[in-house]
């Protein structure tokens, strides 16, 4: 297990298109969420304790969030070859256990990640309603799943837009497992 931190992206970048396949075998663009006044990208996995770590948080957040018009996104870029749990058919199950409230998604090809330069899971990207970069950074101060949350920077990004007001531009980075990147 590698730890690594997000990078540190320019605030107002462009979001990057993409096309994926969901759990619920549906093809997800930028424009399936154009009714979002803020958009939640998460690249997350199944296996990665941290990402595991941050499940409960992700999950709580978009259900609270939804009906503010918040829509959250979760992508698993990693190499489900190296790492079977990882898999279309994990994602699947792992999406009906936990009950994601929002479409969990498959980057098989890694584009996705290695666009949007993902270096983590869990790795959190926040646009408003223009669909440019307002917040990349961790979701809390929480790392593993037996420690509470003392700070809640995701939360405070997501009720910044939903107020009209602009994140913090301190932004502190995620940390995760790398990537999964396949082998060259």
């Amino acid at each position: 297990m590698s730890l690594l931190k997000s990078l540190s992206l320019p605030l107002g970048s462009d979001i990057i298109p993409f096309v994926l396949r969901g759990v619920d075998g549906d093809t997800y663009s930028i424009k399936s969420f154009s009714k979002a006044k803020v958009l939640v990208i998460i690249f997350t996995c199944n296996h990665c304790p941290y990402a595991q770590a941050a499940e409960p948080f992700i999950i709580e957040l978009a259900k609270t969030y939804i009906d503010k018009g918040v829509q959250f996104v979760a992508i698993n870029p990693n190499d489900a070859e190296q790492y079977p749990d990882d898999s279309y058919e994990q994602m699947q199950e792992r999406a009906v256990e936990f009950q994601y409230p929002y479409p969990y998604l498959q980057d098989a090809t890694q584009n996705v990640a290695s666009a949007y330069q993902a270096q983590c899971t869990p790795d959190t990207y926040v646009y408003n309603e223009q669909r440019t970069l307002a917040y990349h950074g961790r979701i809390n101060n929480v790392r593993l799943a037996k420690y509470r949350a003392k700070t809640h920077e995701l939360q405070d990004a997501l009720e910044a837009l939903i107020n009209g007001e602009q994140p913090s531009s301190e932004q502190l980075p995620s940390m995760g497992c790398s990537i999964k990147w396949k082998k060259q």
